[in-house]
């Protein structure tokens, strides 16, 4: 079965241009949409209980994230050659949260992310992925970081 739409998750690391690269191969080779996605997890959710951070935060307003946000997936989607790509930046509690709600919404039938080789399965994939992994309607691939 051939992929339809693939949905490449990244969190603009410095290995992001290596899966995108992944992801963009593959969708050339399943003539795939390829779509982008960042997650950007609700600061008050990432806090936790300690709100010793809550003045610092309040000089970071949300829209001034959002579009930093978009501006450096606009940027990561020229560098991959992907000017045509989808690209989302979404607000959500959790990046698996983010990523998995994205996938259904746009009927993503793959998900491409990160993963680390490091020990133990959450540290093999890295936890987002792990969590995609576990939480996904649709196929994920790990795309396994070259150091």
């Amino acid at each position: 079965m051939l992929y339809q739409h693939i949905l490449f998750a990244t969190d603009f690391s410095e290995d992001a241009m290596q899966v995108g690269e992944r992801a963009k191969d593959i969708a050339r080779l399943c003539g795939a949409r390829l779509g982008m996605i960042h997650v950007i997890e609700d600061i008050n959710i990432s806090l936790g209980g300690g709100y010793e951070l809550l003045p610092v935060l309040a000089d970071l307003p949300d829209e001034a994230l959002l579009r930093e946000s978009r501006s450096l997936l606009g940027d990561l989607a020229q560098r991959l050659g992907l000017e045509n790509a989808e690209t989302w930046v979404v607000n959500a509690p959790s990046t698996k949260e983010g990523i998995l709600g994205a996938a259904q919404a746009h009927g993503a039938d793959l998900i491409v992310v990160g993963s680390h080789g490091r020990h133990g399965l959450a540290l093999l994939l890295g936890s987002t992925a792990n969590a995609v992994l576990h939480g996904a309607q649709c196929d994920v691939l790990a795309v396994r970081i070259r150091n």
